[in-house]
C-alpha cells in the first residue's frame, strides 16, 4: 500500500505547509497510564488536527495529475474540511464542504475562514456525503472521499515522525473515523518493518468499524449517536477496512463517559485541550483489557478543535 519512496515524497509535499508535531512523554499522564506513554500532538498542526496532512498531499497530487481540475467538494464533520480548505486556498482552488445539521459551529467557522463554501445538509455525515456527491455532478466538481490513497500518504507522515521520535514503541492507539489514520499507521509500521501493534479506538455508540473488524466485512449501523464527532461513522469504507483487517491488532470501544474523562485527564496532565476524538485514543488505552503494563505506548491526540460549549460541559462535570 505504501513504499518508502511514496512516504518520502509525501513528507516533502506535506512539509511545505505542515511542520513536524511533537511527541511528548508527560510524567503526570504516566502516573495514570502506569506505563511509558508518548502523546503525538497532532493538535499542533496549522488546522489543529492531523487531517491537514492528507489534504495537503491530496491537493498536491491532484494539481499535478489533473491541472484542469475545476474545484473540489467533500463532506465532513470538520477536520477533513479544514484540511481541504487550507490546501485548496494555498493551491488557488475552490473548495465546497457539506456538513450535517448540528455540526460543530467552531469547525464550520474555521472551514469558512480557510476559504471554503459551506453547505449544511442532512441529519448525519452519511447524508451530507450523499448530498456532496449529487452537487459534484451538478457543478462538475471533483469529489474528495473520506478515504483515499493520497489522503493516507499524507496522514502517514505523522506516523513516520512518531516512530522517528520514539524508538521501539510496542503499541499505538489510534482513533478511527473513516479510517485514514489507522490505515496510515499500519502502512508506516509495515514499510518500516516495525514490531508495533496498532489498536483502533471507536466510540461505543459508533461501533461500525469495530463490528466490521470482528466480522471481517463491512457492517453498517443505523446511527452513530456520539458526541465524539470525529469518529461518528456508521458506514465503513471497504478499502479502509481491508487495510485494517490486515494490520490492526484489535479494537477498543469506549463509552461516552470514558472519552469525557480522557479529555479532563489530558488537560490536567498536559495542559492541551483535546477535542473528543483527540482524547478517545487515551480513553481506549485506559479501557483496553489487553493493555500490558510496562509497554511503550503511543497515544495519538488527533486534534484540538472542540467547541467551547463541549469543553465547558466536559470540564465542569
Amino acid at each position: 500500500m505504501l513504499t518508502p519512496e511514496d512516504l518520502a515524497a509525501a513528507r516533502a509535499r506535506v512539509a511545505t505547509l505542515v511542520p513536524p508535531t511533537p511527541a511528548i512523554r508527560w510524567p503526570l499522564l504516566e502516573e495514570i497510564t502506569g506505563t511509558p506513554t508518548w502523546v503525538k500532538h497532532e493538535n499542533h498542526t496549522p488546522t489543529g488536527a492531523f487531517k491537514v496532512r492528507g489534504g495537503v498531499n491530496y491537493l498536491a497530487r491532484l494539481r499535478r495529475e489533473h491541472p484542469d481540475c475545476p474545484g473540489l467538494i467533500s463532506a465532513t464533520r470538520g477536520n477533513h474540511g479544514q484540511s481541504l480548505a487550507l490546501a485548496g486556498h494555498a493551491a488557488g482552488l475552490g473548495v465546497t464542504i457539506v456538513v450535517p445539521e448540528g455540526n460543530s459551529p467552531d469547525k464550520n467557522r474555521a472551514m469558512q475562514a480557510h476559504g471554503a463554501e459551506l453547505i449544511v445538509h442532512g441529519r448525519d455525515y452519511q447524508a451530507a456525503r450523499e448530498r456532496a456527491e449529487k452537487l459534484a455532478r451538478k457543478r462538475s466538481l471533483v469529489v474528495v472521499p473520506p478515504f483515499h490513497p493520497w489522503l493516507v500518504e499524507g496522514v502517514a507522515t505523522y506516523a513516520a515522525e512518531l516512530h522517528e521520535q520514539v524508538r521501539d514503541l510496542d503499541v499505538v492507539y489510534v482513533p478511527v473515523g473513516m479510517g485514514s489514520g489507522i490505515a496510515a499507521n499500519i502502512a508506516v509500521r509495515d514499510v518500516l518493518g516495525l514490531d508495533c501493534e496498532v489498536v483502533g479506538v471507536v466510540a461505543k455508540r459508533a461501533p461500525a468499524y469495530a463490528l466490521s473488524f470482528a466480522a471481517r466485512e463491512p457492517v453498517s449501523t443505523e446511527t452513530a449517536d456520539t458526541f465524539v464527532d470525529g469518529v461518528a461513522c456508521r458506514v465503513p469504507d471497504p478499502a479502509a477496512l481491508e487495510t485494517i483487517v490486515w494490520g490492526a491488532s484489535r479494537f477498543v470501544k469506549v463509552p461516552e463517559k470514558g472519552t469525557r474523562e480522557a479529555m479532563r485527564i489530558l488537560y490536567a496532565t498536559t495542559h492541551n485541550l483535546p477535542e473528543p476524538a483527540g482524547a478517545i485514543a487515551l480513553a481506549g488505552r485506559l479501557a483496553d483489557p489487553l493493555a500490558v503494563r510496562g509497554q511503550r505506548v503511543g497515544i495519538v491526540m488527533t486534534g484540538g478543535n472542540a467547541d467551547w460549549s463541549v469543553l465547558r460541559a466536559v470540564m465542569e462535570e
